[in-house]
Parts: structure tokens; sequence; C-alpha cells
């Protein structure tokens, strides 16, 4: 068989890596890919945005399924070309892919049909959302409406940082047209989980929690990124949770959303707030999260192909989703001045055992050498009995990748083993 997989970060080897393991995969096409994926697929440049060369490629070659990963192809329709050329795909078309595609959608659909959120206002006219911000609770979150690779969402400690954001997306137009709509929510305290789930439309399963790191520095301070690190489970997230999040969250969700004829099929990632009047949700994604996949994936005892498959083809209620009890730590390594300005072209290096446990997200090959060419470089990842042993283990691995001009938070982990404690 045959898989087409769209992207070209830590996530998606980590899925190509997972997909690897069922005997049956013969090739692994991934656009773009990666310089490190290299190793594991064929990899061909592509953009993931590029939905007709897409297209095209998988006309062109023997491609059996395909695995639409990043968001922006997945808002752009690439689920929805790919069928119409008869290629069974893992991943939500783009009439439900809005979800994460449009924040004010996401919260209009929790109001809707009752799922637990921040309360928020909608604004389309900066004159109107900066007057509201004379009386509205500080702090408060102000949030683009479209993708914006993750950096659209401002928390505001001050009315002046809170104007500050307003203007920076509605009136310099920051982030593009992502923010000629905006959302001004309240602010949620509490612990911070984020729960991936494989869902067909009609069942939902899943998958094992997980905490991320989002700030730049030890101590969760400096910029927020695209995740400096992962662990799972969640140890904030009980079986009791689990099932309060179930019963008042992940299903109504998905309920919803087949009652506005968008029938979500694919991973549906939730991101929730833990406050002290129960769990509510922060943020809709279309997609597998980056980089939680790459401790997720890991604990995954049940076959991955099979799985999203079954997703498809609205199976999902009669296939084994199972998951390993053990613990798993993965510790990213970036380049200095991510998520601002940093250097690129810096030959990376890795012990064996370091390579296997290793998945690549910014990285090209050139002349025979695997080079920096991003942010977030590496994402180095253990499995073990306890928490205590995977964090360990993961910086131990760790150790054994370098490049120039790399760094990483030195705390991954503690919150989790706090809360633990």
């Amino acid at each position: 068989m045959n898989i087409l997989v769209v992207g070209g970060g830590g996530r998606e080897h980590a899925i190509i890596r997972s997909l690897k393991k069922n005997p049956d995969v013969k090739t692994i096409y991934a656009l773009p890919g990666n310089g490190g994926i290299a190793q594991d697929a064929q990899c061909h440049p592509i953009a993931a945005t590029d939905i007709d060369g897409i297209v095209a490629f998988a006309e062109s070659h023997p491609v059996d399924y395909a695995v639409v990963a990043p968001d922006d192809p997945l808002v752009l329709g690439c689920v929805d070309a790919l069928e119409a050329k008869g290629i069974p795909c893992f991943g939500p078309r783009a009439n439900a892919a809005i979800l994460e595609g449009s924040k004010v959608f996401a919260k209009n659909l929790m109001k809707k049909y009752g799922i637990p959120t921040a309360e928020y206002e909608v604004f389309d006219d900066m004159d109107a959302a900066l007057d509201y911000l004379d009386t509205a609770p500080i702090p408060t979150v102000v949030k683009a409406d479209g993708l914006a690779l993750g950096k659209g969402v401002i928390i505001a400690q001050t009315r002046d940082e809170a104007r500050a954001a307003v203007r920076d997306m509605m009136e310099d137009h920051v982030f593009g047209a992502s923010g000629d709509h905006i959302v001004i929510e309240e602010f949620l305290t509490g612990p911070e989980v984020s729960v991936l789930a494989f869902t067909d439309g009609e069942t939902v399963k899943p998958m094992v929690s997980s905490m991320d790191h989002k700030r730049a520095g030890d101590g969760d301070t400096g910029l927020n990124t695209g995740g400096m690190g992962t662990v799972a489970p969640n140890p904030y997230y009980t079986e009791d949770m689990a099932q309060v999040c179930m019963d008042a969250i992940f299903l109504p969700t998905i309920r919803a959303m087949k009652a506005e004829g968008r029938t979500f099929r694919g991973c549906l990632y939730f991101g929730l707030m833990l406050t002290p009047t129960g769990p509510k949700v922060i943020e809709y994604n279309c997609r597998f999260g980056d980089p939680e996949t790459q401790v997720v994936l890991p604990l995954l005892e049940s076959d991955l192909l099979t799985i999203m498959k079954a997703t498809t083809e609205g199976r999902l209620a009669e296939t084994d989703v199972t998951f390993s009890n053990k613990h798993a730590c993965c510790v990213i390594l970036a380049s200095q001045g991510y998520p601002k300005s940093y250097r690129k072209g810096f030959e990376i290096t890795m012990t064996q055992e370091a390579a296997a446990h290793t998945y690549v997200a910014g990285a090209k090959l050139e002349g025979g050498k695997l080079l920096t060419s991003g942010g977030r470089v590496t994402g180095t990842t253990a499995v073990a009995d306890t928490l205590e042993e995977a964090i360990r283990e993961a910086y131990r691995l760790s150790d054994g990748v370098r490049f120039e001009n790399a760094y990483r938070r030195s705390d991954i982990g503690q919150r989790a083993l706090l809360a633990k404690s």
C-alpha cells in the first residue's frame, strides 16, 4: 500500500514513523517532507498549500491513501480535492476544518450547542472593539479569527496591551485577513490539557492526554512558541475528568458539527482548560497537534493506519484504539532566537541511538548533510514506565542531537511532576 502524507514537520515525521509499522505499507510519499523525513519517506518539494500540485502528484503516482496533516491544506480543501479524484483521505473536509479555520465559527457553534467555553464577544469593527475594552474584565484574550501560524492569540494583562492587540490585528493587519474579524474573550484559569481524538463523525475515541510547554524559556517565561516540549499523559486529566469531557464536550461537538451539515472525520484536537467550574474549550484544532503527536503516537499500541482508514470509512466504533500505560516526554531543540529571528544552515549531527528517537522538523538535506532550516529543529521522545524516567531519558537522548546555535528548555515535564507529587 502506498501512502501520501501532506506536510513537512515533526508531527508528520511522527505520523510517518507510526504508519511504517504496518507491514502492508510499501511506500510513503511526503509533500514536501524535510531532510530528516527523507530517511523514512520519499520527499517531493511540493508545498502543503499547493493543492493543485498535490492532486497532480497523487494522480501521477500510485497513491492508495492520503493523510493531510497540517491546518492550512485542510482549511483550503485538500481532502475535498483528493477525494474528488477517488483518493481516500484521513482528515476533515474544508467545511468541517472551519472548526479551526474560524474562531468566530467555533465560538458561535459552542454557544449554540451549549458546549462550555469562555464568555466572548465578536467584532468586525475596530472602534467597537476598542470601546468594549473600556469595561471588559482584565486580563482578557484577543484572538484573530483565522489561521495565524499559531500566533494569533494575545493574552493581554492590561487594557493598553489589549488595545494594542486589537490595533495590530484590525488596523495594521499583522495577521493579514485573519484579523478582519476578532474574538475578545474571558481569561480562564486552571491547568491546560491537550486531548487529540479520532472520530468518524459518529464515534469519538480520544487518545492519551498531553501537556504542552508553549513558552520559549524555563519557568514558562518568554514568548509563545509552537511548543518547546510535551509530556503524556497529563496528570491533571483524571479518568473522572475524561468522562466529564466526553459527555460535555467531545460528543456534543461531533454531534453539533453533524447537525450543521459539517460531519467531522479525522483527528480533532481539544485544547481544554480545567477551570474551577469545570472543563472548558480554549480552542479546537482540526488535526494532530505539534508537538503533542510526538508523545501521543509513541504510546499508541494499535495500528495507526487501521484506525485512520476506519475514520475514513465510518468504522471507528468497531476498531481497536489502545494506548500504553507508560509515559512519554518530548524535548524540542530549537534555533537560538526562535520564535523571532534566528540563523539557519548549521549541520545537525545525531548519535545512532538519538536518531532512532528523534523527529525532525526544521531541517534540509544539502550536499549530503542535514542542515537546520527552521525555528524548531528536532524533537526527541522517550517512553518509560514513569514520568520521571521518561523525562530523564528524553534529555539524555537529546544530548545526542547537536547543532550550532541550539537551545532547549531544561524544565520540560516539571509542572507535571509537581502535579503528581
